[in-house]
């Protein structure tokens, strides 16, 4: 066996420690995202997570962009199977749990450099506006409100919704009917 060949068996361990250790680090509210905590729940040196990473921004963005994808990829799948106005009120209450089990670690990674995690972020938007104007095009949401006003009016209330702590099931479930019916049509 050559000598890289563990060496490349130890950095991808590593690189999967640590960004596990990051990714469950995300849904601990009040847990600082040092690059010292998360070597230390990955049981690495800091030194380590940085090599592995290149800096604290690498490893988040691989750690948020990882928890992101598969919202992201929900939203398209929700836009391709179900009616635009029923896609929107299924994902916004998935959107939702997701944003309650992570919101608090949102606030740690403002300024960082995540560019994976920016262009998933931008693709949950465009995701959410096709939504709305699916929906109006298919008569179930108003249109006298722009598609980019309706979707961030409903991503910045369902984040406040999101950050409610404790969770309330029935908050949510209030205030996707007041939503969803304010954003009917006018009979």
């Amino acid at each position: 066996m050559s000598s890289g060949t563990p060496r490349r068996a130890d950095a991808l361990r590593n690189r999967r420690l640590a960004l596990d250790a990051a990714t469950a680090l995300l849904a601990e509210p009040g847990t600082p995202l040092t690059v010292e905590t998360i070597a230390r729940r990955a049981g690495l040196g800091a030194a380590t997570v940085v090599r592995t990473f290149g800096g604290k921004d690498a490893l988040l963005d691989a750690a948020v962009s990882g928890l992101l994808a598969p919202v992201v990829q929900r939203a398209r799948d929700l836009l391709a199977e179900t009616a635009p106005g029923e896609a929107l009120g299924l994902f916004l209450r998935e959107l939702i749990a997701f944003q309650a089990a992570h919101h608090s670690a949102s606030d740690q990674w403002g300024g960082l450099d995540m560019p994976a995690t920016s262009a998933l972020r931008g693709d949950l938007a465009r995701l959410m506006e096709e939504m709305v104007e699916g929906a109006q095009r298919d008569g179930a949401v108003r249109t006298d409100i722009d598609p980019a006003v309706a979707t961030s009016l409903i991503g910045r209330t369902a984040l406040a919704i999101a950050r409610t702590q404790p969770p309330s099931p029935q908050l949510i479930d209030a205030y996707l009917a007041v939503l969803l019916r304010g954003l009917r049509p006018p009979t």
